[in-house]
């Protein structure tokens, strides 16, 4: 029985002390890879190192509106002017395209995105993100609406699927949907909405992504609509170290407890946790153009 954990943070600090023997933990547990989210260009670096260490290490290059602030090009209070989306532009592309590329005669856009392909392949960046909007944090959400389109529009360049945060948003982000339509796809990560909401995200080529929320039983409403969607259209993730399972609040959460909530999943399912495992997983390759 063979996991993929879509969304964890194992390049946080939380867990520099005992990285290599949680992996091989989880290795252990069935659980063969996981994508870590970009969240400002500074983490990109590292995360691309990881990667180059631990087989089964992916990664996304995503500004996070959480970090917008922080950047040093970024002047607080204004939108995105020029100069600044210049800059997130250019940090993007410089994961995706090989800077040979980059710095020689003109080439097709086929031809670069091939290239892109082959540099983010060797590079294990798979998707933009996350990006999204968040009614919680001290940014304003028309900035925020700017980014995401701004990611949205790289990743329809590149073609490449996104990792969309959400949190309170769901309806927003659906109209910055309808205004630039992803072509690729993507992931609402930590999906907590209604059914209806939902399908909507499916119909635009989204998977959702399924954590420890599910494991409480006071999110009746989240747990409810995971028990309706087919098992084709989502994702398994833990976003380690934060969300913790039940039973398990105030700790660091972990990649090693994915098979925890693949098991909720299959019960409010109504199938096995093998066959979770397997759709799953399927998925994630899918999504990423991963190897099977």
């Amino acid at each position: 029985m063979l996991l993929f954990d879509s969304h964890c943070h194992i390049d946080f600090a939380a867990f520099d002390s005992d990285r290599a023997e949680l992996w091989a933990r989880c290795n252990r547990l069935g659980i063969e890879g996981l994508v870590i989210p970009g969240v400002n260009p500074a983490q990109w670096l590292n995360a691309a190192a990881l990667c180059e260490q631990y087989s089964g290490f992916y990664f996304a290059a995503g500004l996070h509106p959480h970090w917008i602030n922080q950047q040093p090009w970024f002047s607080p209070g204004t939108l995105l002017d020029d100069h600044s989306q210049a800059q997130i532009y250019q940090q993007l592309t410089a994961q995706l395209i090989p800077q040979s590329a980059a710095q020689s005669a003109p080439q097709s856009i086929a031809t670069l995105h091939g290239e892109r392909a082959l540099a983010a392949q060797k590079k294990r960046c798979v998707a933009v993100g996350e990006t999204g909007l968040d009614k919680l944090i001290n940014v304003p959400l028309v900035l925020q609406q700017e980014l995401l389109q701004l990611h949205t529009m790289f990743a329809n360049e590149y073609q490449m699927p996104l990792i969309i945060h959400s949190v309170k948003t769901h309806n927003e982000i659906l109209a910055c949907f309808k205004q630039m339509p992803p072509r690729y796809g993507g992931v609402i990560h930590a999906f907590s909405g209604s059914l209806e909401t939902a399908q909507q995200f499916i119909a635009q080529g989204f998977l959702l992504g399924v954590g420890g929320t599910i494991t409480y039983e006071r999110a009746k409403k989240t747990r409810a609509t995971f028990s309706k969607i087919p098992l084709q259209y989502l994702l398994l993730e833990t976003d380690a170290p934060d969300m913790p399972l039940s039973g398990k609040q105030g700790e660091r959460n972990s990649p090693e407890y994915l098979p925890q909530i693949a098991q909720q999943l299959a019960q409010l399912q109504g199938v096995s946790v093998e066959q979770v495992a397997e759709v799953t997983t399927c998925n994630a390759q899918r999504l990423f153009g991963l190897p099977e």
